[in-house]
This record gives C-alpha cells, sequence and structure tokens, in this order.
C-alpha cells in the first residue's frame, strides 16, 4: 500500500492511497462469504454458491462493492498511522479508482489536531479576590443555622413579617380558573420570597379566615408569564420561635459544646469555601492568559459539531428540566437568538483551544493518571452527579467512558501545573500561594473541563 499526505490547512489534510488488489483478497473472501449466506441459486446448496456463480447471476461489481466497502476502514487506519497523524471525526472518502485484479485507489479528507507550540506561560500574572471573612458574614452563617432549628406555634392575630401561614391559592386569567391554578394547604413563609410577586403585601395583616385579591405574574404552569387574578385565604397563622443563641444551642445544633466554638467553626468553614473559590478563580484566569498566548487553529467542522452539541444539550437537556424552552430562555436572559448564536460559538471555540492546547501539554510534560487520582475524581464526578460511586463507576465502564475521564484528570494536572508558574496576587496586593492546597489538582479538572464543556456558563446563565 502507498499513502501520501497533502496539508490542506493547519486542521485539515487529504490522505491519497493506492493499494495493489492482491491485498484485498481478504476483504473478497469475506463478501463472497456474505453473499453466500444472503442469496439462494437453484441447484447450489446455501453458503455452497461457487464464486464464478455469484458473479455471473450477481455480478463482479457487486462484489467488489462489498468487499471495497469493507476494507476501506482498515485500510484508511493503516494509512493514519502510517503518517502519524491525530484525526478528528470521520473522513469523507472518494474512490479515485477500482481496476478488478489491479488497483484501488481512495483519498480521503479528514480534520486533524493541529500541531500546537506551547507558549512560556511562567510570565502569566493574574489577580484574585482576597479571601475576607467578616463578623457579618459568620454571624449570617449561624443565623441560617439558627432557622434550620426554629419552631412554629399557632397565634390568634394577624399575620406578619416572618410568620408561616397556611394558605389556599387560586389563580384566574381572563376570568377563568387555571388547571394547575389551585393549590391549598400550601405553607408559606411571609418575606422569604418563594412563591408568587405581591403575596407577602396581601397576606401580611389578614388573620386566619380572611382573604384577599392581588394581581401577579405567573412564573410557570399552562399560563407561564401572564398576569393573573390571584385570591389568596389564609387558613392558619404561625409565629416563628428562633432558640436563644448561647451555649445551649451550639451544643443541641452542633458537636460544640459553647457558642463561641461554633462560631469558630463557621468561620473556618467560611475560609475554606473562600479559598476553593480563590483556588478556582485562580485557575480559571491564568486559562484565559494562557489562551490569549497559544495560537490555535480551529478545525471548522469541528467547531460546526460542537456549537449545535452545546445547543442541543441545553434545549433538550438543562432547559427541558427547567420547563422551558429556547425562545423563552433567550427572552429571560434578554438576548437575541443572533447573540446567544455568537456566545455559543465562542464558548465552543474556548472549550476547544482549552482542550487542544492542555491535551498537549500532558504530552509535553509526559502527565501520567494514577489509580488513586482517578478514583478521586470519579467520587467527585459521582457526587455531582447524584449516583453512587458504585453506580457512576458501573455508567462510566459500560459506556466506554473511562479514557475521558482520565483525559479530565490529566488535564487538570496540566493546568495545575501552569498555575504553579504563574503569579497570582490578591486584591490587597499579597502573593497568593497555592501550592499546598491539597484539592488543586480535582479544582483545576473542574475548572479545565467546565471551559471545554461550556457547562459553567450555561448552567450560570440559565
Amino acid at each position: 500500500m502507498k499513502s501520501a499526505v497533502e496539508t490542506l490547512n493547519p486542521t485539515r489534510v487529504r490522505l491519497t492511497v493506492e493499494v495493489p488488489f492482491e491485498e484485498l483478497k481478504d476483504s473478497l473472501d469475506a463478501a463472497y462469504k456474505k453473499i453466500n449466506q444472503q442469496v439462494t441459486v437453484k441447484g447450489f446448496r446455501k453458503g455452497k454458491i461457487p464464486a464464478r456463480v455469484i458473479d455471473q447471476r450477481f455480478g463482479r461489481g457487486a462484489v467488489l462493492e462489498e468487499a471495497v466497502n469493507d476494507a476501506l476502514p482498515k485500510l484508511y487506519t493503516e494509512a493514519v498511522n502510517e503518517a502519524e497523524l491525530n484525526p478528528l471525526g470521520q473522513p469523507e472518502v472518494d474512490i479515485t479508482e477500482l481496476k478488478d485484479g489491479e488497483t484501488l485507489a481512495f483519498t480521503a479528507e479528514v480534520d486533524i489536531r493541529p500541531e500546537i507550540e506551547i507558549p512560556d506561560y511562567s510570565g502569566i500574572e493574574v489577580t484574585v479576590d482576597a479571601i475576607e471573612v467578616t463578623d457579618e458574614d459568620v454571624e449570617k452563617s449561624v443565623e441560617q443555622l439558627r432557622e434550620r432549628f426554629a419552631s412554629t406555634n399557632p397565634v390568634e392575630r394577624a399575620a406578619a413579617d416572618g410568620d408561616v401561614v397556611t394558605i389556599d391559592l387560586e389563580a384566574k386569567v381572563d376570568g377563568e380558573v387555571l388547571p394547575d391554578g389551585v393549590a391549598d394547604g400550601v405553607s408559606y413563609t411571609i418575606g422569604s420570597g418563594e412563591l408568587l410577586d405581591g403575596i407577602d403585601e396581601a397576606v401580611t395583616g389578614l388573620e386566619a379566615g380572611s382573604e384577599a385579591t392581588f394581581t401577579s405574574q405567573l412564573k410557570g404552569g399552562t399560563a407561564e408569564g401572564k398576569d393573573a387574578e390571584v385570591t389568596v385565604k389564609v387558613t392558619a397563622v404561625a409565629a416563628k420561635e428562633l432558640p436563644e443563641l448561647d451555649d445551649d444551642f451550639a451544643q443541641m445544633a452542633s458537636e460544640f459544646d459553647t457558642l463561641e466554638e461554633l462560631k469558630a467553626d463557621s468561620r473556618k468553614r467560611l475560609e475554606d469555601m473562600k479559598q476553593y473559590d480563590q483556588a478556582t478563580q485562580a485557575q480559571e484566569r491564568v486559562l484565559d492568559e494562557l489562551l490569549k498566548l497559544a495560537e490555535v487553529p480551529i478545525p471548522e467542522k469541528l467547531l460546526e459539531d460542537e456549537v449545535k452539541t452545546r445547543k442541543h444539550n441545553l434545549e433538550h437537556h438543562q432547559l427541558g428540566q427547567m420547563g422551558l424552552d429556547l425562545g423563552k430562555y433567550l427572552e429571560i436572559q434578554g438576548k437575541t437568538e443572533e447573540e446567544f448564536d455568537a456566545e455559543t460559538k465562542e464558548q465552543a471555540v474556548k472549550g476547544i483551544k482549552t482542550q487542544f492546547i492542555l491535551d498537549e501539554l500532558v504530552n509535553k510534560e509526559k502527565l501520567n493518571v494514577n489509580q488513586e487520582e482517578l478514583t478521586e475524581h470519579l467520587m467527585r464526578r459521582a457526587q455531582s452527579s447524584g449516583m453512587s460511586p458504585d453506580q457512576f463507576a458501573q455508567a462510566v465502564v459500560e459506556g466506554g467512558q473511562v479514557p475521558m475521564l482520565v483525559g479530565e484528570v490529566a488535564r487538570g494536572k496540566a493546568l495545575a501545573l501552569v498555575v504553579e508558574a504563574a503569579k497570582v496576587v490578591d486584591t490587597n496586593g499579597e502573593v497568593v500561594d497555592l501550592e499546598d492546597d491539597e484539592e488543586e489538582a480535582e479544582s483545576a479538572a473542574d475548572a479545565a473541563e467546565a471551559a471545554v464543556d461550556g457547562e459553567a456558563e450555561e448552567k450560570n446563565e440559565a
């Protein structure tokens, strides 16, 4: 077999392949065998029809077509390996010559991973938010814990802010009660903002047995987005009672003996959260700077497919779970379809560039992923998916996605390498040291995959 490679552009090549006819023998034999099992000829047992009879009855052309279809994938793979190419997607194959008994020639155009030169990233500098936990932050955290241990007691008075009321609701549009516009026995905390706009003002001052009517734009259901006339009837009023903030509360709500110990623990937890957020912010900003430094050609077909995939996932998975279609989503976001398409393309370009350059770093630095790192990443992915580690691992293996997970961890290690070489300072001008963060590689893997998949942007927007 002879093959040659023509570079059409930095991300696409054309393979020209010539194959001596004798190399098609195995495929020809397989073609005759397959046709033998599919047809019947009087005077011959099924599967025992001679090749010359098949040629006479069904035509040599049918046999050649079957043989070539069988041989092409193997011949293409041999040519790709011989040329040491990294193809992306399926090739466009064109048979240019087929001479029975002599030669098979074909061309195959395919996108390839471009050759990327890793830039000098040692001079990257980024600024991140400083880690600051105020007394107010701690008080708010403790207050949220206190809310979880609140109790309610029925009262015979008008409802006030902070009270828990039991209400019946009826929504009408154009004077007609909606099929899904009636709800009884709903528990609602006044001031929480968890139901309809205007409901807080309507129920405040009402006693049990009283009702009020107000107008509100519906946030979901069959008449989503329409103005409805809502009647709300209060059937019960209960006052919320919070436990005293003292050592007894600390002992009831935590493993600590004193309120001061509980507050100290809350402060430490908040600092840890902000430290993780700071590390993620550093990784994202370092990655953005790295992408600015690198020249990465983008294969057109790959970009087109990536944009389609992102739009499909958003429309049929994320928005579907929220009960929205693309039109409603764009209305909520205040975007035109043209703006949405431009943003999706921009995110797709960033994702492809991120994967290409981090994969190149993995190869250049010979970064490996050990079993412990893969297991830890799998556990984290399982937790975020809502599946047990065993269920998630089984799904990954059955779906053939182990190499994908290995790639995610490897790219995270590559990004962590770049972050380690960068200068990171906070908004106070203090140098931030991320090297001792045990979760740095894992959070780097998250940051890298967010850029590759575009999930972070889409989830935030949704």
